[in-house]
């Protein structure tokens, strides 16, 4: 699902993810995140409390938008996230915030996003196609 375009931008660059309640989007930018070999989308948790009562509240529902503001060229990605509290990738991201923030912050946890459609975003012919 996630071609090669798709994920270089998801590697070089930073990804606004959005999650909604009925009454209010939010919207924030990681930086901790990663792509893993079976093409899920995974982000550390180490500010995400909003993002998180959001998912709860919609079983998982999750989009991602990625971009380059040189070239323009971008994708949204909507999907469903399941929240984790250990194994790998946890452990991945607790040493990737302590070694940033100086053990000042941690990751408590990870979202691992399934992602379910592809939408190009780059201005032009293929606007809304979806890959």
């Amino acid at each position: 699902m996630l071609n090669e375009n798709v994920k270089k931008l998801l590697v070089e660059n930073m990804w606004d993810i959005a999650t909604c309640t009925d009454t209010e989007p939010n919207v924030v930018p990681v930086a901790f995140k990663d792509i893993t070999e079976d093409g899920k989308l995974v982000v550390g948790d180490v500010f995400l409390e909003t993002t998180l009562n959001n998912l709860k509240a919609t079983d998982g529902k999750i989009a991602i938008s990625v971009y380059d503001a040189k070239s323009l060229e971008g994708y949204q990605i909507k999907g469903n996230a399941e929240y984790v509290t250990e194994g790998t990738i946890v452990d991945m991201f607790k040493t990737m915030v302590e070694k940033m923030f100086h053990g000042a912050a941690t990751a408590k946890g990870a979202l691992i996003i399934t992602p379910e459609k592809v939408i190009v975003t780059t201005p032009g012919a293929n606007n809304k196609k979806v890959l």
